[in-house]
């Protein structure tokens, strides 16, 4: 199981520790081959040494050992930018690992945000599609019925908390209806993460994750993983029991509220589209 820390850890502090975990976890994944380098003798872990990355990126040893380690010290862009570069980040990666060195602005904690009169309204306007409002903790906001419709036998047992992350991981029967479950997972967990850089130490986000970690082992795995992801328009087939596989295109819109967006199930063939009444029987 993933070790929390402490509440009382300023956030700053902790926000250092996240991006030690992180640069390890990149550092891992790379081979002194991968850069023509010899990998030499005695190699107990795999990936690149401290030295073997501080010298091709140019910094001192000492220097990213402390970076590593969460010590209070000054990192330029210059800096990360040839971190990046060398640990060969993709965006997504790069920029979560800015939010961490406080390279980019902190947000404050939104928490669950109202919906606003106008975002109901289309949002009830887009059914018979299903459609519903999340941030970014995979809270559900708000639903309109076709959503609902489309959901309403997901659970064999009491929801926990009305969020798609928590839904899946905690719901038995999520797996043998939901055929890209790991993918998906997966995928949502290494969103969250990307979010959880602007939110290191808000006592709501910790203890959300601390939650989810003690209920779902898989969770507590993908977690220490600290893989990070964009934003990916996604096909998605949900096996409800009246109509069968449903196929759908999911797109998410941005909505004028902090963190927040509106997702939409349009259906990706005719047979989804020929079955999807059958949700609202």
């Amino acid at each position: 199981m993933v070790a929390f820390e402490a509440k009382d850890v300023p956030a700053s502090e902790r926000r250092r520790v996240e991006l030690g975990k992180f640069l390890r976890t990149r550092r891992a994944r790379l081979s002194p081959a991968d850069f023509g380098m010899p990998a030499g003798s005695r190699r107990r872990t795999p990936g690149l040494r401290r030295e073997e990355l501080a010298l091709l990126a140019g910094v001192g040893v000492t220097w990213y050992t402390w970076l590593e380690q969460g010590r209070e010290i000054n990192v330029s862009t210059q800096v990360l930018d040839a971190l990046a570069r060398t640990l060969r980040l993709d965006r997504a990666e790069r920029w979560h690992m800015y939010v961490l060195a406080e390279a980019v602005p902190i947000a404050v904690s939104t928490g669950r945000c109202p919906v606003t009169e106008a975002v109901t309204q289309i949002l009830n306007a887009l059914d018979p599609l299903p459609a519903f409002v999340t941030n970014s903790r995979f809270d559900v906001l708000a639903e309109n019925g076709a959503y609902h419709d489309l959901f309403r036998y997901w659970h064999s047992l009491p929801c926990i908390h009305w969020n798609t992350l928590w839904c899946t991981l905690t719901e038995p029967a999520a797996r043998d209806m939901f055929p890209q479950y790991e993918e998906t997972v997966r995928y949502q967990v290494a969103r969250l993460r990307t979010a959880y850089a602007r939110h290191v130490g808000d006592q709501d986000w910790e203890e959300d994750i601390r939650r989810l970690a003690s209920l779902s082992r898989e969770f507590a795995e993908l977690w220490a993983r600290h893989e990070v992801a964009e934003y990916q328009p996604a096909i998605r087939t949900f096996i409800h029991p009246d109509a069968g596989p449903l196929t759908f295109t999911s797109s998410e819109l941005q909505v004028p509220a902090p963190e927040t967006r509106l997702v939409v199930y349009t259906p990706a063939d005719d047979e989804t589209r020929k079955q999807l009444p059958r949700t609202r029987d």
